[in-house]
């Protein structure tokens, strides 16, 4: 897959933030923030980086039947378990997965939800790409997938051997103003996603980078060249000044 970059009558500017590991309540609300503060004018676009402590989140379209463990066990696990607003069902975020919220005002020339989710996927196409796995589209569900039998060669995941999940996405937008984001699996503890069917999907399981080529750098050594992907997919201009934002004294990428 390719993703040609928006055309734009003016440059965008992309600030982008680590803030490290995070439980993701905390995040959400600054994400709500962030967004109110876009939607005004009051910044620039955003993207925040992380890591989440272990948690499972219910879209709004999730079905509390895949959730497979019960709270008290998911509890006793370490891992939350968090209802919100973005689209899609049943995901998990942990330690050595790396997550991306950008805050983004899709007007007036990029209002186009189909669109955003495509770049979101070629973004997390095109790190893997360069970390040694092959990986694109599935023909019936959104997300980046990656053939468990033959992790350097990818067309189609009908063509594919074992298709398995590398990277999740769901997003929400209002007044065209982008929530949310992408969840790529880099070296998570896959055991986790047993607690779960993830995002719904029975037929098809979950792996990581690290499980299909042997190794994988930390969220925190990708992010910069995250924000530097997605700013080429959607056609943004880099920006690095300092964030003004309440959670740990983040960390900006630059």
């Amino acid at each position: 897959m390719s993703a040609a970059p928006a055309a734009s009558s003016r440059p965008r500017a992309l600030r982008g933030v680590w803030l490290g590991r995070k439980r993701y309540e905390p995040v959400l609300a600054l994400q709500e923030r962030l967004h109110a503060e876009r939607r005004e004018g009051a910044i620039d676009d955003t993207v925040l980086f992380l890591e989440h402590e272990p948690v499972i989140t219910l879209g709004r379209g999730a079905s509390r039947a895949n959730v497979l463990a019960s709270e008290e066990s998911l509890a006793a696990r370490g891992i939350e378990l968090v209802t919100t607003h973005r689209g899609g069902d049943v995901t998990l975020h942990a330690p050595g997965q790396l997550v991306a919220y950008p805050i983004v005002d899709l007007a007036p020339d990029r209002k186009d939800v189909r669109r955003w989710v495509r770049y979101l996927t070629e973004t997390m196409r095109r790190l893997v790409a360069e970390l040694g796995v092959a990986a694109g589209l599935h023909e019936k569900h959104v997300g980046l997938w990656a053939d468990r039998a033959d992790p350097r060669t990818f067309t189609t995941a009908s063509a594919a051997s074992e298709p398995v999940k590398l990277g999740a996405i769901g997003v929400r937008i209002s007044h065209w103003v982008t929530m949310h984001g992408f969840a790529l699996n880099l070296a998570p503890d896959l055991s986790l996603f047993d607690t779960i069917v993830p995002c719904g999907i029975r037929e098809h399981g979950v792996s990581s980078v690290a499980a299909l080529s042997g190794h994988a750098p930390s969220p925190e050594a990708v992010a910069e060249r995250a924000f530097s992907v997605l700013a080429e997919v959607i056609g943004n201009e880099r920006l690095a000044p300092a964030l003004d934002v309440d959670v740990a004294a983040p960390h900006v990428v630059k």
